[in-house]
This record gives structure tokens, sequence and C-alpha cells, in this order.
């Protein structure tokens, strides 16, 4: 244990800050709009590097890198189906949603904006949404605290028990005490260490290989299809793996990101920091997986953990070839990837619950400060929930992560696109695209049809639903006017 206290202070010191920007952020939390969404005060810096690290969970450094590991080149068509789902995202949806928000009743969630935007007076529309967000997002929690377990499970040698609660322990501590500001401003400092360990470890492993010509041919020696972008591909399988892009239109917490924007006008500089932040992640994470391929094959005698499980091959890299203070900051950042958006999903349930039920339903004249309170309680029991999911060892990270992906991508994503870009999307047409989307994903997954990822189905379906239904109906005048006005005002201040 003793290579491993450096890092163990590294983590102290890292956790140990973190928790403080939570308590700085309390100072700033004085309602549920502070609580839920920093008060629409981001900068474009903040929103770019937070939308990053809320999407870029555990996967980014242990679920992608040991799939690169596993089979080569042929698994980043994932990387690049993400890319052009994020800049889609970020360029039809990021501006408009935040209009939309502000013009529709202030909404300060998905819900809130699905119930203003169509005038739903029933609540079934936010109850609805906000049940699929409960479930999707316990799941996606679930993977978080998996990760978690891992990294404190191989590097501090604990039991898998223990590292479950060990890894969930701070990211609770300062969603509870911050909200919303906590965890942008940790999201940034997360950001930034995850840029910096996903650039610096492949270069390192690189030397220690014998530099590019060494690394390639002990690469190509192990298997020649490791270069093959097509390698045990079909054409249904690279669709699957682009398909993860189209989750980005109907992820809730990085939508929260584009509706916490202090102003239309800083998306577009959030897109270019944002989009180069995460081309330059993702490249990193392929190049850790892939020089990892050389250095394993290599040297045999260290490469056991990986074979046990693949996705620890940054874990090892960084233990190995890193002096262990160096090493316990390259850890840090996957503990930063999961952290980021495992607080980012805890906000967004408890916000789901407080906003969506407890406010809307319970307690309507609620005082802010109870809404605060309620919000922070939920914050509690959804990480309570998500620990108990994530208690079997076997789990896998990436496994969690793209069936709750496509839940949200499919649920939400074609109601989010079409609610910003068409003005005869009428409250039947969002419903059909809840209902839809949620249950082919539900039914897809479970009799695995055709080996096509479900978010693709689910995302085509729930896109004709919308688009049949409300055909069969028409928007409120009211509906086409404040349509119009946020179109006009987001026109005017792009």
């Amino acid at each position: 244990m003793s290579a491993s206290n450096p890092t163990l202070i590294t983590f102290v010191i890292y956790i140990a800050a973190m928790v403080l920007i939570g308590f700085m952020a309390y100072r700033s939390t004085n309602n549920l709009s502070d609580y839920i969404l920093g008060g629409r005060s981001l900068g474009s810096v903040v929103t770019a590097l937070s939308a990053g690290a809320s999407d870029m969970s555990g996967w980014l450094l242990m679920g992608l890198p040991g799939a690169i590991y596993m089979s080569g080149l042929s698994e980043s068509w994932i990387a690049i189906g993400l890319i052009v789902g994020a800049y889609l995202n970020w360029l039809f949806v990021a501006g408009r949603l935040r209009v939309q928000t502000e013009h529709n009743g202030d909404a300060l969630t998905l819900p809130d904006y699905f119930s203003s935007r169509f005038e739903d007076k029933s609540g079934l529309l936010r109850i609805i949404s906000a049940v699929v967000i409960l479930v999707f997002f316990t799941i996606y929690c679930a993977s978080g605290i998996v990760a978690g377990a891992r990294l404190f499970e191989s590097t501090f040698g604990m039991s898998y028990e223990t590292a479950l609660w060990a890894g969930a322990a701070a990211t609770i501590a300062y969603t509870f005490v911050g909200g919303f500001l906590a965890v942008s401003w940790t999201d940034t400092v997360q950001a930034t260490l995850m840029i910096f360990a996903l650039l610096l470890t492949p270069i390192i492993v690189l030397l220690a290989t014998g530099g590019v010509d060494t690394t390639f041919l002990a690469i190509e020696a192990q298997d020649p299809g490791n270069f093959d972008m097509l390698k045990n591909t079909s054409f249904i399988g690279i669709i699957s793996l682009m398909g993860w892009g189209l989750g980005y239109f109907g992820q809730p917490h990085i939508l929260a990101r584009f509706m916490a924007a202090d102003s239309v006008k800083s998306i577009a500089n959030a897109r270019r920091i944002s989009m180069t932040w995460m081309i330059l992640c993702l490249g990193g994470t392929v190049a850790v997986g892939f020089f990892g391929i050389a250095y394993f094959s290599a040297n045999p005698a260290v490469a056991m953990p990986v074979s046990e499980n693949h996705e620890r091959v940054f874990i090892e890299l960084a233990k190995i070839l890193f002096n262990p203070w160096i090493a316990g900051v390259l850890l840090s950042a996957i503990l930063a990837a999961v952290m980021s958006t495992l607080s980012c999903q805890l906000l967004v349930c408890s916000s789901a619950l407080t906003e969506d039920f407890y406010k809307s339903f319970l307690r309507k004249n609620a005082s802010q400060v109870e809404l605060v309170w309620v919000g922070r309680a939920m914050v509690l029991a959804v990480a309570l929930i998500a620990i108990a999911m994530a208690a079997n060892p076997e789990n896998r990270v990436l496994g969690l992560v793209s069936y709750a992906w496509a839940g949200f991508g499919a649920a939400f994503g074609p109601v989010v696109l079409i609610s910003v870009l068409w003005k005869g999307m009428t409250r039947n047409g969002a419903l059909a695209g809840i209902v839809v989307g949620a249950l082919t994903v539900i039914v897809w997954k479970h009799f695995n049809l055709l080996g096509l990822y479900e978010i693709i189905p689910g995302f085509i379906f729930a896109s004709l639903a919308i688009l049949l239904v409300s055909k069969m109906g028409a928007p409120s005048a009211g509906m086409l006017q404040r349509f119009a006005a946020a179109e006009k005002d987001f026109h005017l201040n792009k």
C-alpha cells in the first residue's frame, strides 16, 4: 500500500477541493432556480466544459478504452457518432432550448418545459417525463457508481462493497450541499483534469513502447485486424455504434447546461470550446486503449488485471508508467469523469422529484427554502437506490450506460428536437413520442431484435409518432405565439 500512499493523498486533496467548491456554491444558492439551474448564470466556458464533463462519464476512461483494447479501431465508430451527434445538438438545440424554456414559463426542468410548451393542464406529460427520467437516470447513476467502485477497488485494494460507498460519498456530498452551481463549477475543474490525463497518457505509453513505428508494429503483430475499422463489424454493427450520437438530443443532464447558459450569445463560443475539448478527449481515449494493446503484449507479466477486466486498461497504465504522485492526478481524472456525470444525474433526478412531483402535486405553495431542502433529500434518496443497483460486482460500465443513454435518446430526443424546430407539434404528439420512444427501447432491448442498438428504432418510431399524432390535432394560438416569440428572440441574439 506504500506505493499507493501518494495516490491516496492526491485523491483526498482532490475530493476535499470538490467538496469545498460545493460549500462555496452553497452560499450562492438561495432558491430552487439556483439549486436546479444556477440562476441561469453560466458563461460560455463553464457551459461548454460542464456540458462536456457531464456527458463524458466513467465510460470515457474505462468503458471505451477497454472496448478499443479488446477489439481495436473498429470500436471507434462510437466516438465518431458521438462527435457528430454532439455537434448537431449544439447547433440545432442548444440556443433554441435556452430561449424556448425562458418563453415557456421560465421552465427549470425538461418535464417543466414540456408541460408549459404544450399547455398540458392534466399534468400527464409532466408525470410521464419525470418517471422516464427517474427510471433511466437511476440506471445511469448506478453505472457511475460502478465506475467509481472499480477505481477505488483496483487503486487501493478495497473490497468492491467498500469501494462502492467510498466512490459515491464525495459526489453525494457536494451535490447535496451546492446543487447546480457546485456541479457546474466542479465540472469545469474535472473537464480540465480529464483532458490533461487523456493527452498525457497516450504520449507516455508511446514512449514506453518505443515510439510510433514500434508501437504500431506490435499492435499489428498481436492482430492485424486491430487497424481494420470494419473488423468483426457489419452494417448493423456500425450503424448501432454511430447511433450513440442520436442520444445527445434527449440527455436531461446535458440539456440542463443549455438551459442554464447566461444568454444565447454564449452558446456559439461554448459550442467551439466544447467540441474542441470533446474531440481531443475522445482521440486520447481511443489512443490509450489502442496503444495499451502494444504495451501489455510486450509486458505480459503486468497484463493480468487488464486480462481479467479490460475496462481497467487506463487505470493500470497510469499506475505502472507514472510516478505515484502523477498517477494520483491521472486516476483522479477517472474520479472526475465519474463525479461530474453522477452529480449531474443526481441533480436532474432530484429536480424531477422536487419540481415535477413535490411542488406540482403535493405542495404548490412550498417556500423556496423548503424546496431546496426537499431537493437535497431527493439527491440522497436517488443515490441510495443507485448504490443498491450497483451492488453486483459483475456490472459493466458501458452496458449500463448504453441502456440509459438509449432510453433518454429515444424518449426525449425527438420530443426536444422537434419541439424547438417545429411550431406544429402538439401536446398529444409529445406524449406519443415519449411513450413510444421509451417502450420501443425497453422491448427492443429485451428481445435484442436484429442486433440493432435500441436507440435507433426508438428514435425513428418516436419521431413518427410525434409527427403523425401532431397532424391529427393543432397547436393552440398561445403555443404558436410563444414559439414565434422564442424563435425571433433566438435569431436576434444568436
